[in-house]
């Protein structure tokens, strides 16, 4: 088996290229052969006509002197028989056999019938006929001999196709290397990236199937080195959100060993290390979701239920929360059917709802709206709290993005909480985005399909 490519394309070409000639110079042939035979045969019986009108017209010996004369004799034979049997032989077979005749095909011929012998391209043929003389009845035998033409167009077939062969084979060999040549540079950009190197450059502008797979190769590089870099980020961010609650917790459980602290402090301190312990516990918890979420290893549980009724739900159960700041809602949910994941998307309504909640002033109001057309629904979540700058709208569903990060210690949070809205809002096939400006509040939008499409 060949497993070189660039084999097997020349070793294709190659066979192609010589099959088509064989086939093409066998179908010429069959198709040409029947006309040339045909041809010739009309030559004959035409020359055989003229030769038997010289000798009917004029004495013998004047016709024999224009015969002996035709240059027709460099490429035939005439023999001319009488009654008895005696020969007369004009031009020369040139080495070939002449072909035999029987007495009694010569008497056939004197008798007035036509006798054929079938030719072919490069043998000879042979035509007898009957004519008139002075003397009486004779019949005679044209035939012909192997043109010189036939052997020098065989010589020339011959040559033509050993050129042909060799130009054609330098040709394909150069054809070639132009062919395997991006595939070379596919294998090498291979190997790179299975080192690690995503900054490679294919150069490849050719088009057809190679033009298209270098343009998804290089499609693939580039998804590959965004997938790099947020792996990178991703472990950066992991380790500087685990490592600042690490350190609370060391520093306040060494300060826990000093003899000489108040039992207030003491307190103070454990309910650090617990806080803090719970928000990695919080982190973790978010990463292991959002990680779920992005593998769709957990599979959606789709159920038919009232959106608004959920939504409504997800208000009361953060009462403690906006009741004790005096915040209030402003609804305007109408009642709407969804078929989803009713678990999930209640995870979406409490993050965005935490947040709006978190981020407003006291005293301020939030304003829920649900709408429906044919075929989406849309909800917008409205706050009047700080606002994001159009900078970090950019990056709020990316995880441990914090987006008003001078005051992240006033407001708690990993950074996962809308990274995680955005896959579940994705995974039911709808969008989420953001307005807001700073100072005057922020307003999320979400829109899903009222019915999911099967993937």
């Amino acid at each position: 088996m060949i497993k070189s490519l660039y084999i097997r394309v020349i070793f294709t070409f190659l066979t192609a290229v010589l099959v088509g000639i064989i086939i093409a110079f066998t179908i010429t042939f069959l198709i040409y052969q029947e006309k040339m035979n045909e041809n010739l045969q009309t030559t004959l019986a035409n020359y055989g006509q003229d030769i038997a009108r010289i000798y009917e017209t004029v004495s013998l010996r004047e016709a024999d002197l224009i015969v002996s004369g035709m240059k027709l004799l460099n490429s035939y034979n005439i023999r001319i028989y009488d009654e008895t049997g005696q020969t007369q032989y004009f031009g020369s077979l040139k080495g070939q056999n002449p072909t035999i005749l029987s007495m009694a095909d010569v008497k056939k011929i004197l008798a007035g019938e036509v006798i054929q012998v079938n030719p072919s391209i490069t043998s000879q043929s042979l035509l007898g006929l009957s004519m008139k003389t002075e003397s009486g009845t004779k019949a005679l035998i044209i035939e012909s001999i192997a043109s010189p033409s036939a052997s020098f167009t065989i010589k020339w077939l011959t040559t033509f196709l050993m050129y042909f062969l060799s130009i054609g084979s330098l040709l394909i060999l150069v054809a070639s290397i132009f062919l395997v040549r991006p595939i070379k540079k596919l294998t090498d950009a291979t190997r790179r990236i299975a080192s690690g190197d995503f900054n490679i450059k294919l150069n490849i502008k050719q088009t057809g199937e190679l033009g298209t797979l270098a343009q998804s190769f290089e499609q693939m590089m580039f998804d590959l080195r965004q997938l790099e870099q947020m792996r990178r980020d991703f472990v950066s961010n992991v380790s500087h959100e685990v490592q600042s609650p690490l350190t609370s917790i060391s520093g306040y459980a060494m300060a826990l060993k000093q003899v000489n602290i108040s039992d207030n402090e003491r307190s103070r301190y454990l309910d650090i290390i617990i806080s803090e312990a719970t928000r990695m516990s919080k982190m973790s918890d978010s990463l292991l979701k959002l990680s779920l979420l992005e593998s769709q290893s957990q599979q959606m549980q789709l159920t038919s239920f009232r959106l608004d009724e959920q939504i409504r739900r997800v208000i009361v159960a953060f009462q403690p929360q906006w009741s004790a700041r005096n915040i209030y809602f402003d609804l305007n949910l109408k009642a709407a059917m969804l078929t989803a994941d009713h678990d999930q998307l209640n995870q979406v309504w409490t993050n965005i709802l935490g947040n709006c909640i978190k981020f407003s002033a006291d005293g301020g109001m939030i304003n829920v709206s649900l709408k429906q057309d044919i075929k989406y629904l849309t909800v917008r979540i409205s706050d009047f709290g700080i606002g994001i700058s159009l900078e970090d709208q950019k990056h709020i569903f990316e995880r441990f993005f914090k987006a008003d990060r001078s005051h992240s210690r006033k407001y708690e949070g990993s950074g996962m909480g809308l990274a995680i809205v955005k896959q579940i809002v994705s995974l039911h096939q709808g969008d989420i985005r953001v307005e807001s400006e700073l100072g005057q509040g922020t307003t999320f939008i979400v829109t899903l399909p009222t019915t999911m499409a099967a993937d």
